[in-house]
């Protein structure tokens, strides 16, 4: 992709902004960035690129799209949603729009593996990873689970493997990229403050697959009738895995063992007290990852290897600590009802719950009806804190203490918790509310955890 004397418009500087536009630079493209936050918000990053000739008009976006003179291509942040009529004018002059994702994947080569879903998608990234590492793979892991797709594209070779966790937010700008492989993990309500409706949300992940040809593969998780359903006509083989269902061809559970079944024969790859990960969900990340493997001819040995010594990702059901026989468990990773429900279920009780944060336009009811008595009592915080109070009560659920952040919310839950007790973080809302990411809401977590020892 020859960007040399192009003029590209970035919208967005966040996350994936600073390196996208140093990308873009050595390309020899001539960058405009633009962003609705002002100068002073964007300190930090505009100053990572100061030695970068680089135009910007920040704090609001242009009045008139004349004003920033011609325009070959803009790259969009997965922040800034494409209905707004700023991106509806550039498209309708027929300027491409595409995102980060889809610009690292024209520069980039490599065997490209992706993985989208509601939940489980960062455990399974990082699992694959350590999968074809282990394997003698030169692997890359990227996208969604930290590290941007660009930062790494122009590093990567023929033989590597890039395995992508992808979102929805992500997968609205996709144009040309093609996944050798790809896995829908499971599919729930998230994201419809964005999205707005599920048929939206359904749309967006379906673009995952919708340049793949009958040669790439496709994992399915066949315990989620939706993804089922509405993955049917996809071009790719499918390989489908369940943890509760027996197939005739895929990667399932039989007498606690998990097998692989291809043309009539059953191999047994692991016992599941094998796997290190604990709890169902990561039983059905785990399941997704061998078969993501098996479709690209791994030997059993380093899958077997890496499912007996992965030890999960960071703030996704992560052991803090344990002070007077109380457990903290950080899963600031569940930014979702979904996510925060299979925390509950994968903990004993008695749970002490931390929840709230970012309404993201979803109920609570599921939420609420999972606690089955396990949870002791609730502690809410944030943007939904009324909410889920609300919620709670109207389901009897009259546990529940709403505080003012988090630091309240650890304090009251210890003062309250006896030996054996959970004290979770499991927010079942998104950060931004009160932190600019789920890890540093997580790390603010294990710091209040750290205070309570001193």
């Amino acid at each position: 992709m020859n960007l040399k004397n192009k003029r590209v418009l970035v919208v967005g500087l966040a996350v994936t902004g600073v390196p996208l536009v140093k990308v873009l630079c050595d390309l020899g493209a001539d960058v405009i960035v633009n962003d609705l936050k002002d100068e002073k918000n964007l300190r930090d990053s505009i100053d990572k690129l100061s030695n970068l000739n680089v135009d910007y008009v920040l704090g609001k976006h242009p009045q008139a799209i004349d004003s920033l003179g011609h325009i070959d291509l803009m790259v969009i942040s997965p922040g800034v949603p494409l209905e707004i009529p700023f991106i509806q004018e550039i498209k309708n002059r027929g300027i491409e729009i595409i995102g980060e994702i889809e610009l690292a994947y024209r520069l980039s080569k490599g065997h490209i593996i992706a993985i989208t879903g509601t939940n489980g998608k960062t455990t399974t990234t990082a699992l694959v990873g350590e999968i074809f590492k282990n394997a003698g793979k030169n692997t890359h892991i990227v996208g969604n689970i930290g590290i941007a797709f660009i930062c790494k594209a122009l590093e990567t070779k023929e033989d590597d493997i890039v395995v992508i966790e992808v979102s929805s937010f992500q997968l609205e700008s996709i144009v040309d990229f093609h996944p050798q492989v790809a896995a829908f993990l499971n599919l729930t309500q998230d994201h419809l403050n964005r999205h707005r409706t599920m048929a939206n949300y359904e749309t967006a992940k379906l673009n995952l697959f919708k340049n793949q040809t009958k040669k790439d593969f496709v994992i399915i998780n066949y315990d989620d009738l939706r993804v089922r359903e509405i993955t049917k006509k996809l071009k790719a083989v499918k390989i489908y895995f369940s943890r509760k269902e027996h197939l005739e061809r895929g990667v399932f559970v039989i007498d606690d063992k998990v097998v692989f079944a291809s043309d009539g024969d059953k191999k047994e790859i692991i016992s599941i007290d094998d796997i290190y990960i604990p709890g169902k969900h990561n039983l059905e990340n785990a399941l997704a990852a061998i078969s993501i493997a098996i479709a690209m001819d791994v030997d059993m040995e380093p899958i077997i290897h890496t499912l007996k010594t992965f030890r999960g990702v960071p703030h996704r059901v992560e052991a803090v600590d344990m002070i007077d026989g109380v457990k903290f468990v950080n899963d600031s990773k569940a930014t979702n009802v979904d996510a925060a429900i299979k925390a509950i279920e994968a903990i004993d009780a008695p749970i002490l719950l931390l929840a709230g944060g970012l309404d993201k336009g979803t109920g609570f009811e599921d939420f609420i009806n999972a606690f089955n008595g396990k949870v002791k009592h609730m502690f809410v915080y944030g943007e939904t804190a009324q909410k889920l109070l609300e919620t709670a009560g109207r389901l009897n659920f009259n546990f529940i203490t709403k505080v003012n952040d988090l630091e309240e919310a650890v304090d009251n839950a210890y003062k309250m918790s006896s030996d054996g007790d959970t004290i979770l973080l499991s927010p079942a809302c998104a950060s931004w509310d009160m932190y600019k990411s789920f890890e540093l809401r997580g790390e603010h977590f294990k710091d209040i955890v750290a205070k309570l020892r001193r």
